[in-house]
């Protein structure tokens, strides 16, 4: 499952929070520190790793 970056705008705890494409799509997600759904999505970078195969 994708995670994503999350700002909750209640209590300002940022947390990675892991949830369904659904979940993300219908905005069906709470912050783990107050309960709180008022999150902003935060834009990070991310690393993809590969394996290298012969």
């Amino acid at each position: 499952m994708p995670m994503y970056d999350y700002k909750c705008l209640d209590c300002g705890k940022e947390s990675l929070i892991v949830v369904t494409l659904k979940e993300h799509e219908r905005g069906d997600v709470t912050c783990p520190a107050c309960g709180s759904t008022k999150l902003q999505q935060r834009f990070s970078p991310f690393i993809a790793h590969t394996t290298k195969k012969s």
